[in-house]
């Protein structure tokens, strides 16, 4: 059944999860702009000044370290819920990582759907990674078994459905490589930025991936609340970008073109042993097993965004300026 089959004639009202982050963000400009009254809340550190909308109500909160009586009382009152917190494959916990990101991707999101459903939110948008996507098509890799993040994101869209459906109708967007900015903070992209920026020639494996601006992820947010399917993963993307053209890119906004060079998978590997080892010299295990993950980072992680953008209403293009505006805020002071 279609999200945007119940009347839409009384106030819309949207809680956001992760509301102060960079996809939240934009998300919540993106509902503001539909003319939706937002709730967001985030963790108890005060954001840049003027950096949410008028009317916004922020909420100062460690939502894992609340009761459910006191998030029930939150969420009563709103007609849809989103998703936009957790842990990405950046972070490098202590081992072992399963722990972690399903304490983080997992268990926070079957809980706070749970909790929305109960509390009377009839729309729900979950923002997953395009990994779970390629774990589904690709089984030969097992991508579940040797990378604890895409096991969570995996188990995060399946445990996250049988918790909140049919009640609640929950959809997830399967997101790619995002680009852009917002105030305050410094883009996820800023060490990769200056290693183009400082080094004479670019050393990168074979591969791509598919890419998109932010501004199309938020609409896509809303897009997913107002008309999305329940029960529904959504790739939601953009262009098809080959690593060599991407970094190229990168480093003539940096300010000289600089010559990419593909290595062979084998010095990829290599490469990505040592770090396996810094990581287990250190007790730590990435999200990503980094040899593994060669396996995947010299594919193309491509896909075909239209089905979705037909269904979901997001649009398209901008990706240059939002890369030239994630370069340009990585190499400011």
């Amino acid at each position: 059944m279609s999200m945007s089959q119940e009347s839409t004639a009384s106030p819309r009202r949207v809680f956001i999860l992760g509301g102060t982050g960079f996809i939240g963000w934009h998300a919540l400009r993106a509902f503001v702009a539909r003319g939706w009254q937002a709730t967001v809340i985030s963790l108890p550190s005060p954001p840049t000044d003027g950096l949410l909308p008028d009317g916004v109500r922020l909420v100062l909160q460690d939502v894992s370290a609340m009761p459910d009586r006191d998030v029930l009382e939150l969420l009563r009152g709103h007609d849809a819920a989103v998703f936009a917190a957790g842990a990405d494959d950046r972070v490098t916990p202590k081992a072992p990582a399963r722990e972690f990101y399903f304490d983080a991707n997992v268990r926070a999101c079957v809980r706070f759907f749970s909790l929305a459903k109960r509390a009377g939110i009839k729309r729900g948008v979950l923002l997953g990674s395009y990994f779970a996507h390629f774990a589904r098509i690709w089984p030969e890799l097992e991508l579940a078994k040797h990378h604890p993040y895409i096991a969570s994101r995996l188990a995060q869209e399946e445990e996250s459905f049988a918790a909140a459906l049919p009640d609640l109708e929950l959809c997830c967007l399967e997101l790619p490589y995002i680009f852009g900015t917002m105030p305050g903070r410094r883009p996820l992209w800023t060490p990769l930025v200056r290693y183009v920026s400082r080094t004479p020639v670019i050393f990168f494996p074979r591969g791509g991936s598919n890419m998109v601006a932010v501004e199309h992820v938020a609409e896509a947010v809303v897009g997913a609340v107002e008309r999305g399917r329940a029960g529904a993963s959504y790739l939601v993307g953009d262009e098809n970008v080959c690593w060599r053209d991407w970094l190229g890119r990168i480093s003539e906004l940096a300010g000289r073109k600089k010559p990419v060079v593909t290595i062979p998978d084998s010095m990829a590997r290599a490469s990505a042993r040592l770090v396996r080892l810094r990581h287990r010299l250190a007790g730590r295990e990435g999200g990503l097993d980094p040899v593994e993950f060669m396996r995947i980072q010299t594919r193309e992680t491509f896909f075909d965004p239209d089905p979705a953008r037909r269904e979901l209403g997001f649009g398209c293009g901008g990706l240059d300026e939002a890369l030239a505006a994630t370069v340009k805020a990585s190499l400011a002071t």
